[in-house]
């Protein structure tokens, strides 16, 4: 099990753009996105929307499902890491007819 899972954010900013040499502002133009917002993602403030996903997919960055998945497995690492309440099983409910 992974102790620190990086942000999906923050593998967007290391496998793609720095590898481009592209600057956040020069991301967010490119994909039609405000600076602030791309920042937000870029440093772990803000998860990689659906929209986000399909503006990188389009811009030939992976696939949407890809950076979909990658954000939903982070945010379930992250829910992993506090205490869950007590959870009973579900099951059918019995008749309390005899």
């Amino acid at each position: 099990m992974i102790h620190q899972h990086p942000h999906p954010g923050e593998l967007l900013k290391e496998m793609v753009f720095e590898p481009l040499g592209l600057t956040v502002s020069d991301a967010a133009e490119k994909l039609s996105m405000s600076r602030p917002a791309l920042s937000r993602v870029l440093n772990g403030h803000a998860g990689i929307s659906p929209d986000l996903a399909i503006r990188l997919e389009t811009a030939g960055a992976s696939t949407a499902r890809f950076w979909i998945n990658l954000q939903a497995n982070y945010d379930l690492w992250l829910a992993m890491q506090h205490k869950q309440p007590k959870v009973q099983r579900l099951q059918a409910a019995t008749s309390a007819t005899a």
